[in-house]
């Protein structure tokens, strides 16, 4: 079965956003195919893409490297979200769906009840999920690409501590839906600016060597979670 190229790029990008690819190391073809267990040619097609996504440079002499972006860039990339994600949110309370409705306060529920029990391993992968659903939900491709693409980045160049109060952040993203499901669009911007800005406390940038960075595997990658 042939991989799609999307699907290599995916796994490459959450690689390097997990730091396996360490930032300035180089991304050879013939590895990288070796690793994910494609041919050479869906590898050559995820690197332009990531290339195009800031995640990949290409140097005279080296060919593609990972990235190393700098203090100012990651700065910039949280800026970018305080501008972004609010304006996702007023759109997607003029072009949500019901489905994207349904999702959406799904998730509210569910972190709620693991906000108020304290399991706070369950609300990271929550809250992207919220984030990416109402990105989704904007009716715009672009936006929802742009706002996908900072999502990544920022999880590569920050660490980001639990909120204080995981209640009063759930608390904020029921209230998001809320204004979303009434079409209150300057409701909805407003409440996601006060949300992305308390939470843009929390994040610690990533310095190069840091000691969260995971070390390379030598193993090849199973590719099976490619193929879904």
């Amino acid at each position: 079965m042939r991989i799609p190229a999307h699907s290599v790029c995916t796994a490459i990008r959450d690689d390097i956003v997990a730091g396996v690819h360490e930032r300035g190391g180089r991304l050879t073809e013939e590895v990288l195919a070796r690793r994910y267990g494609v041919s050479r040619v869906p590898v050559r097609e995820a690197l332009r893409t990531l290339e195009a996504e800031g995640f990949v440079v290409t140097r005279r002499h080296a060919g593609a490297c990972v990235a190393e972006p700098t203090e100012q860039e990651a700065a910039d990339l949280l800026e970018m979200r305080l501008l972004l994600e609010p304006l996702g949110a007023a759109r997607a309370a003029q072009r949500r769906t019901e489905a994207h409705l349904k999702v959406l306060r799904g998730l509210v529920r569910l972190g709620q009840e693991r906000a108020r029990r304290g399991h706070s391993e369950d609300l990271r992968s929550l809250g992207g999920w919220f984030h990416e659903t109402l990105a989704q939900a904007c009716g715009s491709p672009s936006l929802t690409a742009m706002l996908s693409q900072l999502r990544h980045k920022i999880a590569w160049m920050y660490a980001v501590d639990a909120p204080p109060s995981p209640v009063e952040a759930w608390a904020e993203h029921g209230a998001i839906v809320d204004a979303v499901a009434r079409g209150d669009g300057e409701r909805a911007r407003a409440v996601t600016a006060l949300h992305t800005e308390r939470a843009t406390a929390a994040h610690r940038l990533r310095f190069p060597g840091s000691a969260e960075r995971v070390r390379t595997s030598q193993h090849a990658v199973n590719m099976s979670r490619l193929r879904h």
